[in-house]
């Protein structure tokens, strides 16, 4: 691998920029200000100061001038504050979609690192729960959460909303039974308690971090474990069967529908059809219809 032909995607230090260099992409609105999460963000830099510097790229056509691509609710709250400039990174992508489509702003795993930071800067427990408003219980509780959690894990949940307790399920899984089960979270979007502890229940005894202690699940029987076990262990295998063929069976109804399409538009081979085989025409339609309804479905989500 040529090691020169990667790209840092961020400058390695830390530069102290003046607001007057920033040129912001949004403005922060007073009703955003009454938000709490927006009061949190604001507590917390009167409380410990800025902990996660702003995000900055260069400006195209301004020398000396910089985009804000990152720390909008930052900037405001310093700027509430008097503030002058800011500690930035400066990044070497200049469009604020290539760099926020990479992150899912107060992700769980990323408030972590945040207190995690805060906490290795000297920041006491107490004081950051009083920035974040928060009760010191859930400091101590984020300060842990990821405890016997494997690092394949935490990379490919980084971005994602995923309750703490979620965390606590998924450490009762060794590390390979617990890169499964954030495989299928995945897959499935669904990263809530109750689908992690169905796919704890559905876990072998061999898979667990201690298999030689006995899998308990409240509200369920040592019958009822070994029973969802095998239909689990069964969904899972159909499931991964299906999204291995997914895209081929899509691609395949696509042409299908494609051709279908055309052959109905035809009048003559519409009259036809019509008057001898009324049912084939309905169907021919309900496919067409139906595809052209899954693909104006990316297009009005990505709106």
């Amino acid at each position: 691998m040529n090691t020169a032909a990667v790209r840092i995607a961020f400058e390695q230090n830390i530069i102290v920029v003046p607001f007057d260099s920033i040129l912001p992409l949004k403005q922060i609105s007073d009703e955003t200000k009454r938000l709490v999460r927006y009061k949190r963000v604001a507590q917390s830099i009167a409380e410990v100061g800025l902990i996660e510097p702003l995000v900055l790229s260069k400006h195209p056509d301004e020398n000396g001038k910089y985009l804000l691509l990152d720390g909008h609710w930052r900037r405001a709250a310093l700027l509430d504050r008097d503030e002058t400039s800011a500690r930035c990174i400066l990044s070497h992508d200049d469009e604020t979609f290539t760099y926020n489509k990479r992150i899912n702003h107060l992700a769980t795993i990323q408030e972590y690192f945040m207190i995690v930071r805060a906490l290795a800067r000297g920041v006491s427990e107490e004081k950051l729960a009083k920035a974040l408003d928060v009760n010191i219980g859930h400091i101590k509780r984020r300060r842990a959460m990821l405890d016997g959690i494997g690092p394949e894990v935490i990379e490919m949940l980084k971005d994602k909303m995923v309750s703490t307790v979620t965390f606590d399920v998924m450490r009762k899984m060794g590390p390979m039974r617990q890169v499964e089960v954030a495989e299928l979270m995945l897959s499935a979007s669904n990263f809530t308690v109750g689908y992690a502890r169905a796919l704890l229940a559905a876990t072998k005894q061999a898979d667990l971090a201690k298999p030689e202690r006995a899998k308990r699940i409240d509200g369920m029987t040592p019958e009822q474990l070994a029973r969802m076990e095998r239909e689990m262990s069964t969904l899972q295998q159909d499931f991964k069967a299906v999204e291995a063929s997914y895209g081929e069976d899509v691609l395949h109804l696509v042409i299908v529908s494609g051709y279908i399409s055309k052959l109905i538009a035809n009048r003559k081979v519409e009259r036809y059809l019509d008057q001898n085989h009324p049912e084939i025409l309905e169907e021919f339609k309900a496919i067409v219809s139906v595809t052209s309804l899954d693909h104006t479905v990316p297009e009005s989500t990505a709106r």
